[in-house]
């Protein structure tokens, strides 16, 4: 087949994906499997081999990801079942103070999200945001607005959080750089679309009554964990990941603390004694029983689930891409294009998220056209982690009406339609673009 047709096949393809979701309202896991299917049987592939592309592009893609994903989320659900999630926001708030609230909710989002689902987060600490800004007289965008940037940003960029998580592995990038990138992208994200422009809409968008939601049902007589313990829970994995990918660059291959690093920053091992020790610390210790901690973190694994089927179905339509022939031919026409490779995972990731909206999905459909680019054109180590946030941050940009997110943050902070894209959709357009600012600074030096 001529390279033309296999382009017209892989633009039918992702039109086609476009459509199952956005007009038939398909679940993004049967429509990636479908156009899986479809792209490779148009592409000429031998039915068997279409078949074979499936089984190894799930496989391949869950063997990873669904470890990951089903860790963090038991995780994360133990933190938030503890109280964890609570103490973490009213430690800062003492700490900053009230005049610096904002500065509070920002890092305590940001904190949050790393274990635990945006959704959630945002649920457990809204009523916070209400507190603040019944007793200050100001808008609650001035304190939603900061923990809603912080909340997306980790989600966005920070593993163990399921959407670079994915992007990750079927981009082959390590992640300790995706850590690494996902912080120095995430913080000046976390700023400016946080503190800086949520002061600045709360002046031009005035919102003080809403609905109140309560937080999720917790044991008012069980002692919140300590501040410290949460905070060095949270960053174990992340150190033992990053202590691994630094050791693979400054130490010899043969070198006994290298092997101990590469296993103990292996995700599965970090993230396993991270929920160990939560279970412990957090569980056991505060007087959880083992019958509750099973309940937590089955309860956890129920909308993780979803997410590493979906996560699945993109490595499937990676392998499609990649074994029709369609990856080689998208890798000569990179080749030839002067558009930096960032750019254009940020552009493919953008245009899916405007069209369907579910950030998780447009990740995993950028990594699934860029991953046999990359392959092809042979890009390793630390600028496959640059591409994973050029990827999250494209798949962050222009949230609006087809977007859960844009729905929960209009129903919590009592937006109308109009406010809610004034607020919400320009402060994640902003988190996009400065992570994308900082991908492409980065890799000037990479």
């Amino acid at each position: 087949m001529s390279n033309l047709s296999l382009m017209l096949v892989v633009s039918a393809g992702i039109f086609l994906l476009l459509f199952l979701v956005i007009r038939t309202k398909m679940q993004a896991f049967a429509a990636l499997l479908l156009t899986s299917l479809i792209v490779g049987v148009a592409a000429g592939m031998p039915l068997v081999d279409v078949i074979n592309s499936i089984k190894n592009g799930m496989g391949g893609t869950l063997g990873f990801v669904a470890i990951v994903v089903g860790l963090g989320a038991m995780f994360g659900g133990i933190l938030e079942a503890s109280g964890g999630v609570q103490q973490l926001a009213q430690t800062l708030l003492k700490k900053f103070g009230e005049s610096n609230a904002q500065w509070a909710m920002g890092l305590t989002g940001f904190l949050v999200a790393i274990p635990v689902f945006f959704d959630v987060g945002l649920i457990i600490l809204i009523p916070l945001v209400y507190g603040l800004a019944n007793k200050t007289g100001r808008s609650l965008l001035y304190y939603g607005i900061p923990l809603a940037a912080g909340l997306a940003v980790t989600h966005s960029f920070i593993p163990p959080t399921p959407g670079p998580i994915a992007v990750a592995d079927l981009l082959g990038a390590d992640l300790g750089w995706v850590i690494l990138f996902g912080v120095l992208a995430g913080i000046p994200a976390m700023i400016l679309a946080g503190p800086v422009f949520g002061k600045y809409i709360a002046d031009k968008i005035k919102v003080y009554q809403t609905e109140l939601f309560s937080a999720p049902a917790s044991d008012q007589n069980r002692q919140l964990p300590g501040f410290a313990t949460i905070a060095a829970i949270i960053a174990t994995p992340l150190l033992l990941i990053l202590l691994n990918t630094l050791s693979s660059v400054m130490l010899a291959e043969d070198h006994q603390l290298r092997d101990i690093l590469a296993f103990l920053g292996h995700p599965f091992v970090a993230l396993m004694i991270a929920l160990l020790l939560a279970t412990y610390l957090l569980g056991f210790r505060h007087g959880f029983s083992r019958e509750d901690i099973q309940q937590i973190t089955t309860r956890a694994l129920e909308p993780a689930g979803i997410i590493i089927l979906i996560t699945g179905a993109g490595g499937v339509f990676k392998q499609v891409l990649i074994d029709s022939g369609v990856g080689q031919v998208l890798a000569d026409m990179m080749a030839s294009s002067a558009l930096p490779p960032i750019l254009l995972a940020f552009i493919i990731a953008g245009i899916v998220r405007v069209a369907q909206g579910s950030a998780t999905v447009s990740m995993i459909t950028a990594a699934g056209i860029m991953s046999p680019i990359i392959s092809t054109m042979q890009m390793e180590g630390a600028v496959l982690g640059l591409m994973v946030i050029a990827i999250a941050s494209g798949a962050t940009i222009l949230s609006h009406v087809n977007d859960s997110g844009f729905w929960l943050i209009s129903r919590y902070l009592g937006l109308t339609e109009k406010q809610t894209l004034q607020s919400w959709t320009v402060m994640e357009t902003i988190i996009g673009f400065t992570g994308l600012a900082v991908a492409l600074l980065l890799s000037l030096f990479i």
